[in-house]
């Protein structure tokens, strides 16, 4: 019998590609239900050819346009349709703390969660993690997770000594820390090797993602932050790797496309057939590896920093995060004030136990506020 998948952020880059892996194997994977924001004319080819009981959109007056499924819209909409709806795994693909209540909601019901949206784990790790010893499970979708994932099967605990994940290091990796002020939105938005959307982009050029990401990893295998390490690897091949006590490392390798993880995601852990192109290491020629440099990304060492001292301290620097990629996306601040509002942010904030979803969310209000007072009001 399929499974029925409910996908939030369906119009997005892993939505969509999402959707690709549903589409290629039916009689494996159904879709109970969609999330999209204000892309309308994207949801309804969707329903169309998908057919969900139910959508969420952050149109109120999106049900007009919409005919033939359940709406749900407005405040809370997205943790009731969650709630609600009969399905099988939540894909949550969204992008931002937005993502966290609809997991928390769905580890609730029991149901698995194939996790594409790092900020559940990120600003609410800390709440999450008592959750899955009692119901629910996570699977990552993000490469790197993907990939220590399928590093780890069958291995114990005690064996692992280190987890290292890889990060391409965005366009900028190679440039000269003095030249980071003069760098344009246009410039971080190209990426040299994976096609994502504007605010994950950023994400990667700064190394905020992959700050993110180990903090991601500490909760998801449970090791302490000495032993999760960074290596830039440009070509984005090897998407992490696994050290054992006895000096074997283990790495899981693939093309920079994110439709593998997603699908073992869905299937875990069953592994199904996936046809296209196939990754060639004579082709690919080279695999290149350099210890990050903390003077041109100093967003990573922040997010370890802010992951050690936990509770919410980690939701102060996502929520700093994402008021300053705005800000930059719209020009009104250089790419090096990404880094210099979360130090900020994090410097000013006494962390307190993120023991609730409120509390997490107070933490979430009150960070936005202080960077729009101090950094863009009077921009």
């Amino acid at each position: 019998m399929a499974l029925r998948i409910l996908l939030l952020g369906s119009t997005g880059s892993i939505g969509t590609s999402a959707l690709n892996c549903i589409r290629r194997l039916p009689g494996r994977f159904s879709v109970a239900g969609l999330s999209a924001g204000k892309n309308i004319k994207k949801l309804a080819e969707q329903i169309r050819e998908f057919k969900p009981a139910a959508v969420y959109t952050m149109d109120p007056w999106a049900g007009e346009r919409l005919p033939g499924v359940r709406v749900y819209s407005g405040p809370g909409g997205l943790e009731k349709l969650v709630s609600e709806l009969d399905y099988d795994v939540l894909l949550n693909a969204l992008v931002g703390a937005i993502g966290l209540r609809p997991t928390v909601a769905a580890l609730k019901r029991g149901k698995r969660v194939a996790l594409a949206n790092k900020e559940s784990l990120v600003i609410g790790g800390d709440y999450i993690r008592p959750l899955l010893d009692r119901s629910g499970s996570i699977v990552p979708v993000d490469s790197e997770h993907s990939a220590i994932l399928q590093c780890l099967s069958d291995v114990k605990d005690p064996a692992v000594e280190s987890i290292i994940l890889t990060a391409s290091g965005g366009p900028f990796w190679g440039l000269p820390a003095g030249e980071f002020t003069g760098i344009t939105t246009e410039q971080a938005l190209n990426h040299p090797t994976w096609s994502m959307g504007e605010k994950i982009t950023i994400d990667a050029a700064t190394l905020m993602n992959k700050g993110f990401e180990v903090i991601e990893a500490h909760h998801l295998f449970q090791l302490p932050y000495e032993r999760l390490r960074v290596w830039i690897h440009p070509q984005s091949i090897i998407h992490s790797l696994v050290e054992f006590h006895d000096g074997a490392v283990m790495a899981q390798l693939g093309l920079p496309d994110m439709e593998l993880p997603i699908q073992y995601a869905l299937s875990y852990p069953e592994r199904l057939p996936m046809a296209g192109r196939r990754l060639s290491l004579p082709e690919i020629g080279r695999l290149e590896f350099f210890e990050p440099d903390d003077r041109r990304f100093p967003c990573l060492r922040l997010c370890i920093e802010a992951g050690k001292k936990g509770g919410t301290a980690p939701t102060v620097v996502n929520a700093a995060n994402e008021v300053a990629v705005e800000a930059f996306l719209a020009g009104r601040i250089p790419f090096t004030s990404i880094a210099e509002i979360a130090v900020f942010a994090l410097e000013k904030h006494g962390a307190r136990p993120a023991d609730s979803l409120e509390t997490i969310e107070e933490a979430d209000r009150e960070t936005r506020a202080t960077v729009v007072e101090q950094f863009l009001r009077r921009k």
